[in-house]
């Protein structure tokens, strides 16, 4: 599935010799990733075709003469799309290609935030890249808090240039995870709020630099946290062997329930307050299991196009359906979900385009929509999100659709096996 980059403006600027290049900022998730040239990315897609050859999208082509702004915002598109594109295959993600390229282009965002020309050498891997003149850029050591949902962190060193899945690594390790169970979990940018409410901006990606991520983010008192990061509440069965899975469970359950993100019966809540008196975790996810929206991430309160425009809604996603508490014009409430099984497509759209780019970072997520196509009585029909979290919302959907494909795949697997 493709990744949710996206180039929305370019920037002209003057070259050293008095000329002029267009800048590109590329955005993953609705935050800014990093601003790059073509000339860098023509040189990386020459790297990537090196490795995977002909099954690469196509690049788009060099322009020898002046271009017209009608020229400039057609390559804007084009290589938007091929971002997107070349981002769909998984073995592309993973090579040492596409990410060491991105690593190095989040690294030199980071360094011109600060105004920097150069980075002193403090750790052994060094990066270059040319923009207008080059920076040398190396990675710094680094300590890094990750938040635990019981409000604890776990300060961590690391370089400035690891990945997420490299920084995973190394707090599972200090949490003494299970190596097999560390994929199970993901690391978040989360915001919190001062009257204690707490919302997810996005999944971190496994090739995106969080120490860089966090400072770069311009989303106010935002910190690194660690989640699960599966939405079908029966993977918890698979975690329960290892004691420092089902504390991180258990943390995050008890979290959700303050939070109000899932909700017990007045029944189940007194039964989980007793097992949580008794510290019993493994029995309190056990009656979790049977408590509405439990492993559901939760988005916050925003508006829906159904049954009327304006509409509010919270949304929980999870266990294969999207479930809309919709507040009607009469202050009625309706619950409406909709089976992930029936969903045919969805897509993100940006409602405005930002153009003014040459202040402080900004963020594409406050004018988002995503809509879906679903099926109801035999047609298929839009359902429209305005949400902020628009991107988190489509990371949740293609979550529960792998996660569904895997499952079919393992079933399909142990019947030709019997």
């Amino acid at each position: 599935m493709k990744t949710h980059f996206c180039i929305p403006v370019s920037q002209r600027r003057p070259d050293a010799l008095g000329g002029r290049y267009v800048l590109y900022s590329v955005y993953l998730d609705g935050l800014l990733f990093c601003r790059v040239r073509y000339s860098q990315l023509h040189r990386w897609n020459e790297q990537l075709q090196r490795v995977f050859g002909s099954s690469l999208p196509p690049f788009p082509p060099k322009y020898y003469l002046a271009m017209t702004t009608s020229m400039a915002d057609e390559r804007r598109a084009q290589l938007e799309q091929y971002l997107q594109n070349v981002t769909a295959d998984p073995n592309v993600l993973r090579s040492d290609v596409f990410i060491e390229f991105l690593k190095l282009a989040q690294l030199v965002l980071s360094c011109t935030q600060k105004i920097c020309t150069e980075w002193l050498p403090t750790a052994s891997t060094e990066l270059e890249m040319e923009t207008s003149n080059t920076f040398n850029i190396t990675a710094e050591k680094a300590f890094l808090d990750i938040f635990l949902p019981n409000g604890r962190s776990v300060n961590i060193e690391i370089l400035t240039s690891d990945s997420a899945e490299r920084v995973l690594e190394v707090v599972s390790h200090k949490l003494r995870l299970s190596r097999e169970l560390v994929g199970y979990f993901g690391l978040f940018l989360i915001r919190f709020y001062k009257e204690g409410s707490l919302s997810v901006v996005k999944k971190l990606a496994d090739f995106e630099l969080p120490y860089v991520s966090l400072r770069s983010s311009e989303v106010q008192n935002c910190k690194v946290g660690l989640r699960k990061w599966y939405l079908d509440p029966a993977f918890d069965s698979v975690l329960m062997g290892c004691r420092s899975a089902v504390e991180l469970l258990y943390m995050q359950a008890v979290q959700d329930i303050e939070k109000e993100w899932i909700k017990p019966t007045q029944g189940q809540r007194q039964e989980l307050e007793a097992l949580q008196k008794e510290n019993n975790q493994t029995k309190f996810l056990q009656l979790c299991q049977e408590v509405q929206h439990y492993g559901y991430m939760q988005l916050d309160p925003c508006h829906c196009d159904s049954p009327e425009p304006g509409c509010r809604a919270v949304l929980s996603v999870g266990n294969d359906e999207i479930n809309c508490c919709i507040t009607l014009p009469d202050n009625r409430t309706q619950d409406v979900v909709f089976q992930m099984s029936r969903v045919k497509c969805w897509q993100v759209t940006f409602l405005r385009t930002l153009l003014d780019m040459d202040g402080p970072q900004r963020t594409l997520n406050q004018n988002l929509e995503l809509r879906f196509q679903y099926s109801e009585d035999s047609h298929w029909q839009w359902f429209i999100i305005y949400t902020k979290q628009a991107f988190l919302l489509s990371s949740c959907l293609k979550k529960m659709v792998s996660e569904k494909m895997a499952k079919l795949a393992a079933e399909n697997t142990e019947m030709a096996n019997t």
